[in-house]
């Protein structure tokens, strides 16, 4: 029996378009022998599922990827819209894929955030159990256009299960007003830890700061203030603390700031 609640299925044109330009950068998308990947829970129509193919077959053609669903008519609505690349499948958190293949990736968004944070751990245990020994699970959300996002990316750990190796903050950077507008949009594992002694929460305050006090440099657009405003995160220079800041400018300018998930995990 699939394992998981029928959720409201919103999805949307474009929607994940962040979170597949995530997928798409990750090592294991170039190393695997069999590239599967998993969208699970990918709603009420086909779209975001036949978008994620589109956008990895970019860099691998013969990717393929199969969307599982736990509402049969939405399965059933999907499969007319199959095609080379791209099945349908009834499941769940249990992740059932063709022949039983194991996916070097799976994304599950927007599906966690509608459960009580404490199914959050056996749910990331359930994918990532299922994945290849070095594949990735990314959970996470976004708002209802895509522009502001979140997400965990995990690992397959020894036994089976999920290990958060990183936490991922992507904003549409014209117009932003504060980035803490993300708090809305966290994953599960952090929704309800944005309080005063827990992590996530000093993390958004010193975001903030550090955007506010680039602000200067929004006269050369609001990228270059971003790139100033996650230097300054990791530098400390904000007048916060120095947070472990990953990657480089060209993943700082497309709106992502990256962490090791330690550096956020719920006290």
């Amino acid at each position: 029996m699939p394992i998981g609640n029928v959720t409201r299925g919103t999805t949307g044109t474009n929607r994940l378009r962040r979170v597949d330009r995530w997928i798409a950068g990750l090592p294991v998308l170039r190393r695997a022998a069999d590239l599967l990947v998993a969208d699970v829970g990918y709603g009420a129509s086909a779209t975001t599922t036949l978008e994620l193919r589109d956008r990895l077959a970019r860099v691998r053609p013969d990717v393929e990827v199969t969307g599982i669903e736990i509402e049969p008519s939405r399965v059933a609505l999907a499969n007319r819209a199959a095609r080379d690349g791209v099945t349908f499948r009834l499941g769940g958190f249990e992740t059932p894929t063709p022949d039983g293949r194991r996916p070097a990736v799976i994304r599950a968004f927007n599906v966690l955030r509608q459960y009580d944070e404490s199914a959050v751990q056996a749910s990331w245990d359930l994918m990532a159990g299922r994945l290849q020994p070095d594949g990735r699970l990314v959970e996470g959300t976004c708002n209802e256009v895509g522009r502001v996002a979140s997400w965990v990316t995990l690992a397959r750990g020894p036994s089976g299960a999920g290990v958060p190796l990183t936490f991922t903050v992507s904003l549409r950077l014209a117009g932003l007003d504060v980035p803490s507008i993300v708090a809305e949009r966290l994953p599960k594992a952090l929704i309800h830890r944005n309080v005063p002694g827990e992590r996530v929460h000093a993390f958004l305050v010193d975001l903030d700061r550090a955007w506010a006090i680039a602000a200067p440099l929004g006269t050369y657009g609001p990228r270059q203030r971003w790139i100033a405003a996650v230097r300054s995160m990791r530098d400390g220079s904000a007048g916060g603390r120095g947070w472990p800041v990953l990657h480089g400018v060209t993943r700082w300018r497309l709106g992502e700031l990256s962490v090791p998930w330690e550096s956020v995990a719920p006290r």
